[in-house]
């Protein structure tokens, strides 16, 4: 009789809490049993399939799980309590298999915050290290508290907390842009150091709303897609330090705490059980205005660490399954950053696929760049796999059917992958390639004509072989180094503010100062480091591939020659917009650069019908068509050519002078009907359209010049 009356309590406090909570997806039946009774609080056997903390009719429903664990309890939270106001141990009969799940009733999620206490076998030499001791944040925390404030920690031993998150955004009738892979172009942003400095003019600086408010700028500048630098929960105070007075903290966000909570100090106002709409309105303004929204996630490690690293989450639930551990015990760091993540480990695996899923369709992603994902493709003794599973499952999904996947090829631990990187023609690569070896031409290295001319064209001896489309990501500067401007005026990198000694950052950039090692007065030298500059530039706009570059080099930003500025949140790495007046003519014409992109799709992508009669690609000395270039050559042609049906033809010729002299150009012959028409010249600064009459013209030492056939 007890029994049956508490069944049918539970089903009048499910009815009328029904309408105060967000729709979620529950099973149509649920096998409603008698309650039980923890701590004061009304709980039953929950929901074994969703996982994280839900807020359900008449409750939150908890679930986790490990392999390793002998019992786990959930411990409920006041905001402002350090100690837990209620410990509700899981009862045995609510454990299926490995998974926990408990709903408690009559919560308030405003009024709570949550973590775990895991018990467990330690034995260190198996990768078993379970401390009952300690608190542990949930691997499915959809919001995490304690940094919400950048810099303004108010974690005691990294004991974080997660909050239950109420999903009630609307996004009204938004829709994704569905760009094309061949007509991205994609601006690389630090979210906070984008508006953090004074003279960005916005009202929040440093977060996502300030973002928004730069909108227009960017609009304006034409990109269409930008890639946030990590805004996952990350914790900035992880190795902070002092060195000469400045304050030093884990800047660049590779470090992530959460893989399902955006980072709570990017936001202009707390968003107490509401985390993430501010980042939801952001990418949903920007979809609307066609720019495309792509994050930089880290599931390479996590912010753990090693043996020394702190320990609040994925070390105390299943040590031996989240990280790639050596036969001893000990973590593998392909990383660089003290661990790995055993992404192919089915329980990972699981994870990872999830978190991509939840930002999907929660705050609707439009794509992901990974972080050192080469170490996504590892075994579990760290060996690389021929066909990754995780990677295999990213690729075939069906909810990230129109996502576009992006990997940084490469780790830590010597894997390089560019050209080779596991794909299923899904995924695109940064092209590391492309990058050193423009970089090379450009400043005049001397066999590098050959080189240079396969990346502008798609780099097809990397990608071809392997039939894939769209697959390299071009680009010259990235967060990690120089930026263009820098990558002009320091030919060493200068890092010593980053206290290390500048032991840190690469030593390989193959940069040029153009006579004078960081700032100077010389006309001569500025002049030319200016042509430098839209010579890159001009090039990175007419190769195939996909476009990218930092945020800031369209009006010369400088790092200072820093070319590892993780640690600086200050004005080494924040814009300083003071420069886009100062430089009005180099954001016009990177506008100008990127308009002519859009304009001729010739450079974007093989659209020949056979009725061009000229070749897809060809390839031109000083003089004439050339099959290959020789290594003493410092100028490179590039022709163009295509016509789609219905259609008059498209030709553009790419002529670039890595020499220090003026050369005279012969142009490739067209059409009598044709004639060539010259649309950039780099050694100027604004950019005239005039026609040429005849082929023979002279291009001047270290400049581009870019015609069009009309």
């Amino acid at each position: 009789m007890e029994d049956r009356k508490n069944v049918q309590l539970q089903k009048a406090e499910i009815s009328k809490n029904e309408s105060s909570v967000e729709r979620v997806s529950l099973p149509r039946t649920i096998h409603l049993v008698p309650m039980d009774h923890l701590d004061g609080f009304d709980v039953r056997p929950g929901f074994y399939e969703i996982n994280g903390a839900t807020a359900i009719p008449g409750g939150v429903n908890f679930t986790v799980y490990s392999r390793g664990a002998t019992s786990i309890e959930l411990l409920l939270f006041r905001r402002t309590e350090e100690e837990p106001f209620a410990i509700l141990p899981f009862p045995r009969h609510y454990r299926i298999g490995n998974v926990y799940s408990m709903i408690v009733f009559k919560l308030n999620i405003e009024e709570f915050e949550y973590a775990y206490r895991v018990d467990g076998p330690y034995e260190p030499e198996k990768g078993l290290i379970f401390d009952r001791n300690k608190y542990l944040l949930d691997p499915y925390a959809k919001a995490v508290t304690g940094q919400s404030r950048w810099g303004e920690s108010t974690l005691r031993g990294h004991q974080y907390r997660a909050r239950v998150v109420k999903d009630d955004f609307d996004w009204e009738d938004s829709r994704p842009p569905l760009h094309a892979m061949e007509d991205l172009i994609i601006y690389e942003l630090h979210v906070r150091g984008f508006t953090r400095h004074e003279s960005s003019g916005v009202l929040h600086p440093g977060t996502f709303e300030a973002l928004m408010e730069k909108l227009p700028y960017l609009k304006a500048l034409g990109v269409n897609v930008v890639e946030l630098m990590p805004i996952f929960e990350f914790d900035e105070m992880q190795d902070y330090r002092e060195v000469e007075g400045e304050k030093l903290y884990n800047y660049w966000g590779y470090n992530t705490v959460s893989f399902f909570a955006p980072n709570t100090s990017y936001t202009a106002s707390r968003e107490y059980n509401r985390e993430g709409n501010e980042l939801k309105k952001l990418i949903r303004t920007f979809n609307e205005n066609g720019i495309e929204v792509y994050l930089d996630v880290v599931f390479n490690h996590t912010a753990e660490g090693n043996e020394d690293g702190p320990f609040f989450s994925f070390k105390g639930f299943d040590n031996n399954i989240y990280y790639l551990l050596t036969p001893d015990g000990h973590y593998y760091n392909f990383s660089g950053c003290g661990n790995s993540l055993n992404c192919n480990h089915p329980i990972v695996h699981q994870m990872i696929l999830d978190s991509l899923r939840y930002w999907v369709t929660t705050y609707r992603v439009n794509g992901f760049r990974f972080d050192l994902a080469s170490i996504m493709g590892r075994n579990e003794d760290g060996s690389p796999m021929n066909k990754p599973p995780l990677l295999q499952a990213l690729a075939f999904d069906p909810i990230l059917g129109d996502v576009k996947l992006i990997a940084e090829a490469w780790d830590a631990g010597g894997l390089y992958q560019v050209g080779t990187f596991p794909s299923w023609n899904r995924w695109a690569e940064w092209n590391g390639k492309y990058r050193d070896d423009l970089r090379r031409y450009l400043k005049g290295d001397g066999g590098m004509a050959q080189a240079a001319a396969q990346r502008m064209i798609g780099s097809r001896d990397i990608y071809e072989v392997n039939k894939r489309k769209n697959a390299s990501v071009n680009f010259l500067t990235c967060h990690d180094g120089f930026t263009l401007y820098d990558l002009y005026s320091y030919n060493e990198k200068h890092n010593e503010k980053n206290g290390w000694n500048n032991t840190d950052g690469s030593g390989e950039n193959f940069s040029w100062n153009c006579g004078k090692e960081g700032e100077t007065e010389d006309a001569g030298i500025l002049s030319l480091r200016r042509r430098m500059m839209r010579n890159a530039f001009a090039v990175l706009m007419c190769s195939r591939g996909i476009p990218m570059f930092l945020a800031g080099d369209e009006f010369c930003n400088t790092q200072f020659g820093n070319n590892n500025a993780y640690c600086q949140d200050n004005i080494t790495s924040w814009l300083d917009w003071r420069l886009l007046e100062k430089n009005r003519d180099m954001f016009q014409f990177f506008q100008y650069m990127i308009s002519f992109r859009k304009e001729h799709r010739v450079l974007r992508a093989n659209i020949s019908d056979g009725a061009c009669g000229f070749p897809d690609v060809s390839f031109y000395g000083v003089e004439s068509e050339v099959s290959q270039f020789a290594d003493y050559d410092r100028y490179v042609g590039l022709l163009f050519a295509g016509k789609e049906a219905g259609q008059r033809p498209e030709m553009v010729y790419i002529a670039s002078n890595a020499y220090w002299e003026e050369l005279s150009i012969k142009l490739p012959k067209i059409a009598p009907s044709m004639q060539w028409e010259l649309a950039v010249d780099t050694w100027e600064s604004s950019q005239k359209l005039h026609r040429y009459p005849g082929r023979s013209f002279l291009i001047r030492p270290r400049s581009v010049m870019v015609f069009v056939g009309r």
